[in-house]
C-alpha cells in the first residue's frame, strides 16, 4: 500500500508545531478534514509558508504517518486576498471555517461542504462595498446554508407549533413572530399564548382535584387494580421563546435559503444584525460549542456603527 496520497484541499486552521513546523487542518472533497504537519513552514525561505496560510487552496503530496501525516508537496491553485484586507470579510470567513470544523467529518468524502464553503468565500471575496450590512447579509446566508447542508436548518416558514404558514405584516409596526432555538425554528405568539393558557388551567383543575375541600386533606389516588390498563397522555410541550422577531426580520430569514442573497427595500444594519444573532444562537445549540469569531463580527459592527452615528 502506498505511502504517500494526493489530495486537494483548503486550509482551515493552523497551530504552531516545535520551532519551525505548522499542523494544518485542510478539509478535503476527497478525504474530508485532513491534520497533516507542514515541515519548516515557519521558516522564513520555507516554500510551504505562505502554501500553509489560512483559506489557501493547495493541490497537496501527503505522505502517511503513524499520528499525523506530512505535507511534503505543495502546490497552490487558488488564494483569497482579499479576505485578509478587510476585518468584517476575515470576521466572516473564519465564522465559517468554524462551523465547517464542527461539520466535516474525516476520512469520509466531503465534496458538497469543500464546494459550499469556498463557494461563499468567493462571494465574501467579491463584495465590493464591504459595509456592515452586506458583510452580516452574506455571513447569514452562508450560515444557513451550512446548517442546511447538515440538516440541521432552523424551520422558518412555518409554525413550529401549528404548522401553518407564516407571513411577515408590514402592515402592523408592532407584529412579531417568537423564535425558540429547542423547538427548532418559528413560533406563532397567538398558537404559543393559547398553548400557555391551556397548561394553566390544566395544571388549576388538577390541583383541584387532588384537594378535598370538605376534609381539608389532600386525595391520595389509589393504586391501579391488577389488569387494569393505564392511559398515558402526552401534551405538547410549551416551547421557550429565545427571542422575537418583526415582519422585516422574519422576511430576512425566510429569504435566506435562496440561491442568492435577496435585496429586500427596508432592510437596516440591525435587521440583519438580529437575523444573524438569531442564527448564531442556533448553531451554537446545534454544534454544542460557541463561535469564538462571533466576538469579531460584534467588534466590527460596533466599529461601523460608531462610525455612522
Amino acid at each position: 500500500m502506498s505511502r504517500t496520497y494526493k489530495a486537494t484541499g483548503i486550509n482551515l486552521k493552523t497551530q504552531v508545531l516545535g520551532e519551525s513546523d505548522k499542523i494544518v487542518t485542510i478539509l478535503t472533497p476527497e478525504f474530508g478534514l485532513i491534520r497533516a504537519v507542514a515541515p519548516g513552514a515557519r521558516k522564513h525561505n520555507s516554500s510551504l509558508g505562505g502554501r500553509s496560510g489560512m483559506f489557501v487552496v493547495n493541490e497537496l503530496l501527503i505522505a502517511k504517518g503513524r499520528s499525523l501525516d506530512k505535507i511534503t508537496q505543495a502546490q497552490t491553485l487558488k488564494t483569497y486576498p482579499g479576505l485578509a484586507k478587510d476585518l468584517g470579510k476575515l470576521a466572516a470567513s473564519q465564522y465559517f471555517a468554524e462551523i465547517v470544523l464542527c461539520q466535516a467529518l474525516s476520512e469520509q468524502p466531503q465534496e458538497e461542504l469543500y464546494e459550499l464553503f469556498n463557494e461563499h468565500l468567493h462571494r465574501l471575496q467579491a463584495l465590493s462595498s464591504a459595509n456592515a450590512s452586506s458583510v452580516l447579509a452574506h455571513l447569514a446566508h452562508g450560515v444557513f446554508h451550512l446548517l442546511a447542508l447538515a440538516g440541521v436548518t432552523p424551520q422558518v416558514q412555518v409554525c413550529c407549533l401549528s404548522g401553518r404558514s407564516l407571513k411577515p405584516d408590514f402592515t402592523n409596526p408592532n407584529w412579531q413572530v417568537g423564535f425558540s432555538i429547542p423547538a427548532g425554528g418559528t413560533v406563532c405568539l397567538e398558537a404559543w399564548k393559547r398553548l400557555r393558557t391551556e397548561a394553566d388551567k390544566e395544571r388549576g383543575i388538577q390541583r383541584n382535584l387532588s384537594f378535598s375541600p370538605s376534609s381539608n386533606q389532600h386525595i391520595i389516588p389509589s393504586p391501579p387494580k391488577p389488569g387494569s390498563q393505564t392511559v398515558v397522555v402526552h401534551r405538547q410541550e410549551i416551547p421557550v421563546i429565545s427571542s422575537r422577531l418583526g415582519a422585516m426580520e422574519l422576511a430576512l430569514l425566510q429569504h435566506l435559503s435562496q440561491p442568492e442573497i435577496m435585496q429586500i427595500d427596508g432592510a437596516r444594519d440591525h435587521n440583519w444584525l438580529s437575523v444573524e444573532q438569531i442564527l448564531r444562537q442556533y448553531a451554537q445549540y446545534q454544534l454544542g460549542r460557541p463561535i469564538r469569531s462571533a466576538t469579531l463580527i460584534d467588534s466590527y459592527f460596533a466599529a461601523n456603527h460608531d462610525a455612522t452615528v
